[in-house]
């Protein structure tokens, strides 16, 4: 399939997928190419804020109105960013899932088939189709997930920051896949260092786009960049780089059975301006948890904690 060929989809999700930390901290494995995480020991202490935050993350969510799907996280191995499952599995609008390859050993441990199969058979969503792509890790070739890729749905765009858990070759055949659409560029932190993720530089909405554009190194990739959101019809709403190492970029527009939720943390929406604030709540309605010891700790904030779930849903589905 070529992305020409490919049917637009809806931007936003109404239901998302998250995972309960059962051993969270900071990952030695992934701290080289995370300039956002903190290394620090694995203690108790940390796993109960962990939990705390993320239970106070999942009620702020349901409050708002919506759909939450919580699976308990594995104590059983070595997997302590599970709490990120936007990395390993995407859901898309015609019954397609994705998994992804993983740059970090103990990060592969995250994909779990039997989440998969309990969205379908206790969840009534319709899963068509699976696209496999972890065997680029034989290679060396990693490309994880909406981390890696932040997605246009609506116009079959894939945005992507090349860095060592983006590769371009694994991208082309996600983007053959599925058919989109890669817009490429390179980007560094304000330490010059390489941004790990796509989506801690920016976040697209239906109708806004959060981009930190001083992050993207190349000018004219920087103005391509701009001017494809603004062609897209989205209002462009600029980060500092201070706002986008406070997360200000890694947030998440969800759809409510009557309005939209912009998800994000409370760091997050601290670092940002009035003005900032104001351009948002045009769209819909800020929801802001705390999470920062899974701030510190994990190197990424509430964005990466959701995969948002695309499929569609039986009708006489009675659980949630």
């Amino acid at each position: 399939m070529t992305w020409e060929a490919a049917r637009p989809e809806p931007q936003t999700a109404s239901a998302v997928l998250m995972v309960r930390p059962a051993a969270f901290a900071s990952n030695p494995q992934t701290a080289l190419s995370n300039t956002f995480q903190a290394v620090t020991a694995r203690t108790p202490e940390i796993q109960r804020r962990a939990e705390r935050e993320f239970d106070a993350a999942v009620a702020c969510l349901e409050q708002a109105g919506i759909r939450v799907h919580a699976f308990a996280g594995r104590s059983d191995c070595d997997a302590p960013d599970e709490i990120f499952p936007n990395n390993w599995v995407s859901f898309h609008a015609d019954g397609t899932a994705v998994l992804y390859p993983m740059l970090a050993p103990n990060r592969r441990l995250e994909r779990r088939a039997s989440i998969l199969a309990a969205l379908e058979r206790d969840h009534g969503y319709r899963l068509s189709r699976l696209i496999d792509l972890t065997e680029h890790e034989i290679e060396g070739r990693y490309l994880e997930g909406t981390g890696s890729l932040v997605l246009d749905r609506i116009n079959r765009l894939a945005y992507a920051c090349g860095s060592p858990r983006t590769d371009l070759d694994a991208l082309a055949d996600f983007a053959d896949r599925l058919g989109f659409q890669p817009v490429v560029f390179a980007a560094t932190d304000a330490t010059n260092r390489p941004v790990y993720h796509t989506n801690v530089l920016m976040s697209l909405g239906s109708r806004f786009a959060v981009i930190c554009l001083d992050a993207i190194t190349d000018a004219a990739a920087r103005t391509g960049v701009a001017q494809r959101l603004e062609e897209s019809g989205r209002e462009l709403i600029a980060l500092s780089f201070a706002q986008m190492h406070n997360f200000a970029a890694n947030i998440l527009e969800l759809r409510s059975n009557d309005h939209s939720v912009i998800a994000l943390s409370a760091q997050a929406r601290e670092t940002l301006d009035n003005a900032q604030v104001r351009a948002l709540e045009r769209y819909g309605e800020l929801v802001a948890t705390e999470i920062p010891t899974i701030e510190a700790y994990g190197g990424g904030s509430l964005r990466c904690m959701l995969a948002e779930i695309h499929l569609a849903r039986t009708a006489d589905v009675s659980a949630n």
